[in-house]
């Protein structure tokens, strides 16, 4: 088939790279003419393991191409794909669609031929409806068909999630569109992939609803692990007691510093927009989104409590600043907020990311950036572990140790083992993990865990 993309961002660009792989024939369209010219030469405009080689090797074989010019790339598409950004708006929270009606405008203009129009970016529901409006309003005599088809890309997992998801959602109206996009994933089809076809309002809402869900998952497990460190109890085997029950499951069950990207954040926001406007309050996210942005801040004092009476004119490193490991995406990462908190408490702060350090540097102003966790950590009071990239999970405790003027680690993933840590000569603490002492010397009762 042929298949165009408009918007080579994260998820057009790993769209547009596994659908050629699938061997479809695809051309990805973006106005950013810097960005094009540096795809041409091979060069990603982000961090995603893998998509390097799977654009080269596309290119090479003639299947994946690039280009600025819509009407050339829509020309004789069977597909198309919106895969455009959905920002929060400025102001009041909604998503901005302007991107999407924008292209919405241009493709109804450059259409030649039958064609689907595909929604691949995540959207307010009824926002399929009002593309259609578009499309029969500037080419009123067209043969074209407009569906949903949202996206379950987790960063820094994206390829192996498409090629191999957990089930792809289509939202159609009508039957012609449906063929098509059976011919678009007839691969994964034949892998006995899910495909659940649905309306086009209720495949718009589930991307909603399905983020919205993961994020509560996220929250409620940060503030159990708040209510461990009051009891004595420990939220990693709380962890494994609730995720056993298949109910509930074990994934996003990992106590941290909150949740942040380019997804939960943006998306529990717009959810609770549309909600609002349809006058069906979910009250649950609302709660979700207050307590997550509370919980960024609070590891920064939490950080600045275990640095002691006087935390001004202290040095804390920061270990890891992208929202997640394998990225480059600082977007409402929590390293953001912890750093703000730092550095209001007079506290200077030096950061070490293998690769969202350039993401960072205008977040970040203030912060001394450093090449290695070592170099970091030299001359600093405390390390935070913000991160858990696999570089940040083997550390030489000793000689990390040995680099530093003082001895707190904060291990805001809970990768280390508490006994380990201590016995390397820190001051230790996690989160939802059992202590005594709040500052200074913390002891740890620890058992083996249990096996699962």
């Amino acid at each position: 088939m042929r298949i165009a993309i408009i918007g080579t961002g994260y998820v057009g660009l790993v769209s547009g790279a596994c659908f050629s792989d699938f061997g479809h024939d695809v051309v990805c369209v973006d106005k950013d003419e810097s960005k094009i010219d540096a795809l041409l030469k091979g060069v990603m405009p982000i961090f995603e393991p893998g998509l390097d080689q799977l654009v080269e090797r596309n290119v090479r074989q003639g299947r994946l191409s690039f280009t600025t010019d819509l009407a050339k790339g829509v020309n004789g598409a069977e597909a198309i794909f919106i895969a455009v950004g959905t920002p929060s708006r400025r102001g009041d929270g909604h998503a901005d669609l302007s991107y999407v009606y924008g292209v919405a405008h241009e493709i109804a203009a450059a259409l030649t031929g039958p064609a689907v129009v595909v929604t691949k970016s995540t959207v307010p529901v009824g926002t399929g409806d009002e593309v259609e409006r578009i499309l029969r309003e500037v080419a009123p005599n067209a043969e074209v068909s407009v569906c949903s088809n949202p996206e379950f890309l987790r960063e820094g997992a994206a390829i192996e999630d498409f090629k191999r998801p957990d089930r792809i959602v289509i939202g159609v109206e009508d039957a012609r569109a449906e063929d098509v996009m059976r011919d678009v994933y007839r691969p994964l089809y034949l892998n006995r992939a899910p495909i659940l076809f649905t309306s086009r309002r209720t495949a718009e809402l589930i991307k909603y609803a399905a983020n919205a869900f993961l994020a509560t998952k996220i929250t409620f497990i940060n503030e159990i692990a708040d209510l461990c460190e009051e009891v004595g109890a420990d939220v990693q085997d709380v962890s494994r007691g609730i995720g056993l029950d298949n109910r509930i499951g074990p994934k996003f069950l990992h106590a941290g510093p909150g949740y942040g990207g380019s997804c939960f954040p943006k998306d529990t926001l717009a959810l609770l927009k549309t909600a609002e406007d349809y006058q069906s309050p979910v009250h649950i996210v609302e709660a979700v989104v207050k307590v997550n942005d509370a919980r960024k801040r609070a590891m920064g004092r939490k950080v600045i409590k275990a640095l002691g009476e006087e935390p001004r004119g202290k040095t804390v490193a920061l270990l890891g600043l992208t929202f997640k490991p394998n990225t480059d995406d600082m977007r409402d990462a929590p390293s953001i907020a912890i750093f703000q908190a730092l550095e209001d408490a007079g506290v200077h702060v030096r950061g070490y990311d293998p690769e969202g350090v350039e993401q960072a540097r205008p977040l970040m102003p203030g912060m001394t950036f450093c090449d290695t966790p070592y170099a970091a950590a030299e001359g600093a009071d405390a390390v935070v572990l913000v991160t858990e990239w696999d570089v940040l999970r083997a550390l030489d405790l000793k000689r990390l140790k040995s680099t530093m003027a003082g001895d707190v680690l904060v291990d805001l993933r809970n990768v280390y083992r508490p006994q380990e840590v201590i016995a390397a000569g820190f001051q230790w603490q996690g989160v939802g993990k059992p202590m005594r002492g709040r500052t200074g010397s913390i002891e740890v009762a620890e058992r083996e865990p249990v096996s699962v």
